[in-house]
């Protein structure tokens, strides 16, 4: 079964709207790298419908013009993108398709296919929510920008807990932290009665 990778630019604050307007400044090597292993190098994207527009109303002239992020427009272009929205697409970026059927029962057959690689995710919060409350997203890519942007959008919004489960963790050059969950078991119950036998016991004198 094909694992599905979720990355996603965040403010110390929890907003992920509009990152284009934050995160540029701390966009260096590492994140790069970052960026390039979890999000370039798939075979296959899944992705939100306002992702999916904003990347095809960006990415193919990006590749047609020939810069410096030309190599990186052509892996998205060459990758099959599948895409989570209940309208036609109007964009004709090659290899789009529609996710057809019911958001759940439609992942998991996606998750059965063959390929080569992770199955790769970028922003699509939405369509993240819905994917980690199913426990149907192996991994979720957070890259922590050390920056408060105080308004806007947030990547969780209210409802059940989600425990999970920390991977690994990299702090960039720029200070951004590179966190990587996956989900995990809701933690036993506990109080502060359990919680203080973890205290320093030793006296002040």
């Amino acid at each position: 079964m094909r694992k599905i990778t979720a990355g996603l630019f965040i403010s110390l604050d929890g907003v992920i709207e509009d990152p284009q307007d934050w995160h540029f400044p701390y966009f260096d090597d590492d994140m790069g790298e970052a960026v390039g292993a979890q999000l370039g190098g798939a075979d296959t994207l899944l992705l939100g419908r306002n992702t999916y527009d904003g990347f095809a109303g960006a990415w193919p002239e990006r590749e047609a013009a020939g810069g410096d992020d030309a190599v990186f427009a052509k892996s998205l272009g060459d990758a099959r993108k599948v895409v989570v929205t209940h309208r036609e697409l109007d964009s004709d970026w090659r290899n789009s398709e529609v996710l057809s059927g019911d958001l759940l029962t439609a992942v998991r057959a996606l998750k059965q296919e063959p390929g080569a690689t992770d199955i790769a995710m970028s922003g699509s919060p939405s369509v993240v929510r819905q994917l980690l409350a199913a426990g149907l997203l192996d991994e979720l890519h957070l890259m922590v920008h050390p920056i408060a942007v105080r308004k806007g959008m947030r990547l969780f919004d209210e409802g059940d807990p989600i425990p999970l489960k920390l991977l690994s963790a990299r702090t960039f050059s720029s200070g951004v932290q590179y966190l990587v969950y996956t989900s995990a078991e809701a933690p036993v119950d506990g109080g502060y009665e359990q919680a203080k036998t973890h205290l320093p016991h030793t006296e002040q004198g």
